[in-house]
């Protein structure tokens, strides 16, 4: 009964719009008030201790560090820096895109900023090369979701806190899936323009030029190195690495490329502060959600369920992972974490999955929401900066899909994808 009312209220809530963050809050007041005799003042203070966790501090550093780095100058040397290596190769410039938003990923933490900072350069630039507009922003749409693989990772943060695993741990996990996402991505980009017939640049591999452009994007290229290196070599924990990252890039964007100024940095501020004010409310209240979850044992009778189609682990998490998918059309990436991770952990711990292997297999799976309609919010972003239409630019993104699909099969399936390079790492 506990669990048919709180689905049926998520449903009802979800399905009229209510914010995320509101509807978990409610379906938990409404269930705790229906089916238990503990007072509604346990609701408040779940929600407010629940946030009462040292590496939620990361998040709000994260983001500001993200939107700095944007704003210093730092996505167009990215991006010159990619060019140089593939872009005089058939399909160049969105293969470019795939490399770009590879080296952003490592400094935004989200998918929207990854897509927003180098799809305002590449999309203009594709289309100009003849390139099809849906095609363009599709690329580049699909390429921000490596923004929530390759660390640091905003959701990986929050999964981690919600899980109660390790954080570096976490980002490490997300190294060998980015890369491998982004040349999937590349060769799909190639294999498109050879069918197509999108020509490369005009100009040939210059090892000058290449030399020239990664010296302009080295201190970029040293935020992630700064992140993971001082995590796992005991300097400071992944909250104090995100602080460390927004110090570093006002020092980078305001006297190193100087074209970061006061204005800007106190535009930064206000855009996190909006951000992190909206996902503080939502975490707070998915503890509770989460605490009404144990007490009524759904986990458990969720676990009953699935086992009963079979105890093999992969085939309870192929279940998963559909479910994962058609839930990502509908709900955002940070609030589906907070609400399915309490929820699903338990079951496949219960079958030896560990922990760190789910946390990627539950982040990727959210993260191709982004490009999923009806939420699919890189495509909204995407359209925006392309003036393409998201119907037009669905129908182009569908080998996209399957391409990122096939990569979710072989990390789901070859754990060593993600916990392999931790294990060698402890």
């Amino acid at each position: 009964m506990e669990a048919t009312l709180l689905f049926t209220t998520l449903f009802i809530l979800i399905g009229i719009s209510v914010p995320i963050g509101i509807t978990l809050g409610l379906a938990s007041a409404i269930c705790f008030y229906f089916t238990t005799n503990i007072p509604m003042t346990f609701l408040a203070q779940k929600s407010f201790t629940g946030l009462d966790a040292f590496p939620f501090l990361a998040i709000p550093f994260f983001i500001l560090a993200g939107s700095l780095m944007c704003s210093g100058g730092i996505s167009r040397r990215l991006v010159n820096l990619a060019e140089s290596l593939v872009g005089f190769i058939a399909g160049g410039l969105a293969m470019v895109t795939v490399l770009a938003c590879m080296f952003f990923a490592a400094i935004s933490g989200s998918g929207p900023a990854t897509v927003s900072a180098i799809g305002s350069f590449m999309i203009p630039a594709m289309k100009e090369r003849k390139y099809d507009g849906s095609f363009a922003a599709a690329i580049t749409a699909a390429a921000g979701t490596i923004g929530v693989i390759i660390p640091p990772s905003i959701p990986f943060v929050i999964y981690c806190v919600v899980a109660q695993v390790s954080i570096g741990d976490m980002f490490i996990a997300g190294v060998v899936p980015g890369i491998i996402i982004g040349i999937s991505l590349i060769t799909l980009s190639y294999f498109i323009a050879k069918k197509k017939g999108y020509v490369a640049s005009a100009e040939t591999l210059s090892f000058r030029k290449a030399a020239h452009a990664f010296r302009e994007a080295i201190w970029a290229l040293f935020v992630p190195v700064i992140i993971l290196g001082g995590i796992y070599g005991g300097i400071f924990t992944p909250t104090e690495a995100a602080v460390v990252a927004v110090i570093y890039s006002i020092l980078i964007g305001k006297y190193v490329y100087k074209e970061l100024d006061n204005r800007q940095i106190v535009e930064c501020l206000k855009s996190t502060a909006l951000i992190n004010g909206a996902l503080e409310y939502l975490i707070g209240f998915s503890m509770a959600f989460a605490q009404y979850l144990s007490l009524a044992h759904i986990p458990a009778a969720i676990g009953d369920w699935l086992t009963s189609f079979s105890s093999n682990p992969y085939v309870i998490l192929t279940l998963i992972n559909i479910l994962l998918l058609v839930l990502g059309c509908f709900l955002d990436n940070i609030a589906a974490v907070l609400i399915l991770t309490p929820i699903l952990l338990p079951v496949v711990k219960s079958l030896g999955v560990d922990p760190i292997h789910f946390g990627l297999i539950i982040s990727f799976n959210l993260a191709i929401g982004f490009i999923t309609p009806p939420y699919g919010i890189n495509l909204f972003v995407a359209s925006t900066i392309s003036g393409e239409n998201i119907e037009s630019i669905s129908r182009s993104i569908l080998p996209v899909i399957a391409t990122l699909v096939g990569c979710l099969m072989l990390f789901t399936y070859f754990p060593v994808f993600s916990t392999g390079l931790v294990h060698l790492l402890r």
